[in-house]
């Protein structure tokens, strides 16, 4: 569609010429109900948008992605919608000082999680809507300038059938049968929100007396379907909520600004959860059915912290453009984990930062289309693909060096000035600099450019020269980086000792930290002048306590320690750096596969930190499918299924340990033995002590006994008719598509590639299922219809759905030489495709060289 795809160049004209006064939306989405096949089904939004422009005269435009606009007004002028609108844009001619446009349009529901999402649960059949923006969607609700730095205050109404709530970011009442929003503060429109339908709503209140005596009193609601109210935990979300707010109010100073906090969990989301101004998103799967870990809660809480965060950093003062994303996603992301462990239960938040959200940004920085934290952002498909690993993991990881290297006060400070100066309005990368650089006296030029304006992950290896005596008489950091980005930056790290319990006595079990000392890691390489003379180390951990963002290496006689004695490292925040930085050798084709998953069958079963547990596990499955050599993966994963059913019998009855052995073995189960005993599990004709099978764990063993065959299509039809409901239907989409025939991936295929029937969570859902490792020769066939159909998918469908459809259908199960060359290929005669779908693309083709490396080296680990 002309115009849909907005550059940066036009969104600086756009700003420089108009500022925007007001938005009032008026939506009837009374036809959201009726004829469920009735497509394309569409509802009136009527918008008038007041703005001033600086060069009478001037041109310019507003956005709107809709099915047709009945009528356009400006400045009380009617004009012809036929020659004015081109399907994404409104071209607006003769600007004067003062304008007021008004414009009535047919929108569309949608199905794909973008704008205005309609769901109808096949539980009862009601119907739910929830809209999605970021980056630039609030277009196919409503006409506006859809860029970041036109804020306005926003005011809206809404028509929605009877018996219906209707929520918005202002307070709401239903006043003559129509929902009427109290105004906002200036808010950019991407953050704009709507959610409508018979949701289920649990309410309230949050109060906090401030030192001058002024109280502020915040109503507070959760929602979410009818059919997930028996497992709605919302005592729990609202715990976590008051203990986020209080945290913030008190390390923030400044009141939370946008009145009401509502937070809605909501069907068939594309995305963890988003920040719109008081009425939050979340995906529906943060409400558990089933028993889960203290991991999920903590993980959900992180989430809930994250989003609150944004009401400051990103709602309050919001970035001009994309490229400074990270000012409101790298501080959310260091800020919920921050508030995680200073407001809640969950103590150990950062060790689950180091070993999950890091893992994420390692992966990502070591990409071809790795990029600088602030990045280049062209346009909105660049926009789409930068919330990545390294706007949110990495960047929060720089704001925890950031927070060593000026101190947490001057941090916490700058950031009060940051808010108080810039409050509603829109800011880049300099104007948080500047306030740092008052609270801190440090000059943070060279940090930034070091930090946040080149790309790269730097390696830190310890090198040990020892005395006769047994005495370190130097330690030193070696840093390197790889020749694609080689900066050497500036690091502050904690280097830590570490030996067994009792001067190293023999049988001694734990192996302890007995020396830290604390250095800025400058250049190639850095004496650590503290520790010589210490006693020799049996393990030296470069970054210890986790401050900075590297990737650590071993000198050997670590690498040794930690081959026999992994399990003995007291400290679960240094042994779950020492798992990354394992799980990093093995990626980079430095460790061999089968090495580490011995490693995991060895220590995993006594690791403590249930969200390390679970991290292992997924690093163990993804050592064995895509770096263990070919001939090596049946005993691989017959020893991981032997290892975890092990586990799963001597884990605690009922312990979240036991649900995740029990997990895993699913997960890995493929000889008959082993799948016998999940169909036994499923009958309850065998039993674990204290292991509940319920009905998201019956799921869980499904998928495995369909990839193989022992699941049929009545077997999983059964499950479906206990399961009746919008989650039981799509684990079983994933469980019929995981089925091992070549009609069913056929059909699979085309239900995602060449039709648009499915839903966004049906095609996830499908995709998810339809690529099975034990299947490789099954989806031969689809790697060259991959390479002929991407492009079309690209042009034709949202871009959430080719995103999907790009990553997840990659023929990364054809892990051969043969896969790379067509990858290349296409990328060669493919130059002038669109460069977000070649970035996808790119990455894929990065993981699959990087796929054949890891084998190699496995392979030669077992000649």
């Amino acid at each position: 569609m002309p115009g849909e795809n907005l550059t940066r160049d036009e969104a600086q004209e756009r700003a420089a010429l108009l500022s925007v006064d007001g938005y009032e939306v008026s939506l009837d989405l009374r036809s959201a109900l009726g004829d469920i096949e009735a497509e394309p089904r569409t509802f009136r939004s009527v918008t008038t948008i007041r703005f001033r422009c600086a060069e009478p005269g001037a041109a310019s435009f507003a956005d709107l992605l809709a099915p047709s606009v009945t009528a356009v007004s400006l400045n009380g002028k009617d004009l012809d919608p036929g020659e004015v609108f081109d399907g994404s844009r409104i071209r607006l001619e003769d600007l004067r000082a003062d304008n007021e446009l008004v414009v009535d349009a047919q929108c569309a529901y949608s199905r794909t999680g973008e704008g205005m999402h309609r769901f109808v649960d096949p539980e009862d059949g009601e119907v739910y809507l929830y809209t999605q923006y970021e980056p630039a969607d609030s277009r196919r609700v409503f006409a506006n300038f859809e860029q970041p730095d036109l804020k306005a205050p926003f005011r809206a109404e809404v028509r929605a059938p009877e018996g219906w709530t209707v929520w918005s970011n202002g307070v709401g009442e239903l006043v003559d049968g129509v929902w009427k929003f109290a105004e906002t503060k200036p808010i950019s429109t991407y953050i704009t929100a709507f959610v409508a339908g018979p949701y289920h709503y649990v309410t309230d209140s949050y109060t906090r007396t401030f030192d001058d005596g002024t109280t502020l009193e915040i109503p507070l609601g959760a929602m979410c379907r009818k059919g997930l109210a028996p497992h709605f935990d919302s005592d729990d979300v609202f715990l976590v909520t008051k203990q986020g707010l209080d945290f913030f109010h008190d390390h923030f100073d400044f009141p939370y600004p946008f009145g009401k906090y509502d937070q809605a969990f909501v069907p068939e989301y594309n995305l963890g959860a988003m920040e719109n101004p008081g009425l939050v998103t979340f995906r529906e799967e943060f409400i558990f059915r089933g028993k889960v870990t203290q991991a999920s809660y903590e993980g959900r809480a992180n989430v809930i912290l994250h989003e609150m965060a944004h009401m400051w950093f990103g709602d309050l003062v919001t970035m001009e453009w994309w490229d400074d994303l990270w000012l409101k996603e790298s501080f959310a992301d260091f800020m919920g984990a921050f508030a995680l462990v200073g407001a809640t239960r969950f103590e150990n938040g950062w060790i689950t930062f180091a070993n999950r959200r890091k893992a994420w940004a390692y992966r990502a920085d070591q990409l071809p289309s790795t990029h600088p934290i602030t990045a280049d952002i062209r346009d909105l498909q660049d926009a789409k693909l930068n919330f990545d690993g390294i706007t949110y993991a990495k960047g929060a990881s720089v704001l925890k060096q950031l927070v060593a290297y000026v101190g947490q006060d001057a941090f916490l400070e700058g950031a009060r000035r940051y808010f108080k100066r810039n409050a509603y309005g829109n800011t880049r990368l300099g104007d948080l600099l500047s306030a740092l650089e008052e609270t801190s006296g440090r000059d943070l030029a060279t940090w930034s450019r070091a930090w946040l304006q080149t790309a790269g992950v730097n390696s830190l290896t310890p090198q040990v020269i020892l005395s006769a005596e047994g005495r370190i008489t130097e330690l030193a950091v070696l840093q390197e980086a790889p020749e694609s980005h080689p900066e050497l930056r500036p690091h502050r790290v904690a280097v830590g000792l570490y030996r067994r319990d009792g001067l190293r006595q023999e049988g001694a079990r734990s192996l302890v930290r007995y020396a830290r000392a604390e250095v800025d890691v400058v250049g190639p390489r850095t004496v650590v002048e503290e520790l010589v003379g210490a006693d020799a180390p049996e393990l030296v951990l470069v970054n210890d306590d986790d401050l900075t963002y590297c990737k650590i290496r071993f000198d050997e006689n670590s690498l040794a320690t930690l081959r026999e004695r992994l399990g003995d490292i007291t400290d679960p925040l240094a042994r779950a750096l020492c798992w990354s930085a394992l799980w990093n050798l093995t990626r980079d084709a430095l460790m061999p596969a089968r090495d580490f998953v011995g490693l995991v069958l060895r220590f995993a079963g006594r690791e403590s930190d249930i969200g390390v547990l679970q991290m292992l596990h997924a690093w163990a499955h993804s050592a064995l499918v895509h770096y263990a050599a070919p001939d090596w993966r049946t005993e691989g994963g017959r020893l991981l299924a032997q290892g975890a059913l092990k586990e799963l019998r001597l884990a605690e009855p009922g312990s979240q340990h036991q649900l995740t052995w029990a997990r895993f073995f699913a997960t890995v189960a493929s000889d008959q033995a082993d799948l016998q005993l999940l169909l036994h599990l499923l009958e309850g004709t065998a039993k674990v002590d204290g292991l509940d099978v319920d009905q998201e764990l019956r799921w869980a063993f499904l998928e495995p006994l369909a990839a193989h065959g022992v699941a049929d299509e009545s077997l999983l039809a059964a499950e479906l008719a206990r399961d009746d409901t919008a989650s039981g239907k799509r684990h079983q989409v994933r469980c019929l598509a995981a089925r091992p025939s070549a009609a069913v991936k056929a059909q699979a295929w085309a239900q995602v590639v060449e039709s648009e029937a499915l839903s966004n969570a049906l095609v996830e859902a499908t995709i998810a299922g339809f690529a099975q490792p034990a299947q490789r020769e099954l989806l031969a066939p689809y790697a060259a219809k991959y390479f002929t159909a991407i492009e079309r998918v690209w042009a034709e469908r949202s871009i959430q759905i080719g995103m999907d459809v790009v990553k997840g259908l990659f023929p990364s199960l054809r892990d051969s030489q043969e896969t790379l060359d067509a990858t290349d290929a296409w990328l060669t005669a493919h130059e002038d495709a669109a460069p977000a779908l070649r970035r996808l693309v790119l990455e894929a083709r990065d993981d699959l060289a990087r796929t054949l490396r890891g084998q190699a080296c496995d392979t030669a680990a077992g000649s």
